[in-house]
């Protein structure tokens, strides 16, 4: 026996015919939207900020560890802690905050201008 004979025929189903929008057309009327470019601007400054910042604080860190040890090395107080350690901590506390900012500035700003720009587009 031939393998064709082994494979039941395709059964043609009807179609139904959905209107649905255009993806190509919805996409052009939200980039033509004022407040999606002013939303593409504040998020894209933001971010390129924020990241410009942690570049600084990260390999100004670095920077420290490469060309000046004597700095990082002396000792708080008595104990044997150096001063590294707290900038270093300081670094990690740095990005955690910068995270929360973006967060909060995503959640508040970005969010509502998005909304406003989806109900725009349903309406």
């Amino acid at each position: 026996m031939s393998e064709a004979a082994l494979v039941p025929p395709l059964v043609a189903r009807p179609t139904i015919p959905v209107e649905a929008p255009r993806t190509g057309d919805v996409i052009a009327r939200i980039r033509a939207n004022p407040k999606y470019r002013e939303l593409r601007h504040k998020r894209n400054s933001l971010g390129w900020s924020l990241s410009l910042a942690m570049m600084v604080v990260y390999y100004g860190y670095i920077a420290l560890i490469a060309f000046n040890k004597p700095f990082l090395s002396q000792r708080i107080g008595e104990g044997v802690t150096t001063l590294g350690v707290p900038i270093g901590m300081a670094v990690i506390v740095f990005t955690v905050i910068i995270t929360g900012y973006y967060v909060r500035r995503a959640s508040r700003e970005f969010d509502a201008l998005t909304q406003e720009i989806l109900a725009e587009e349903k309406a």
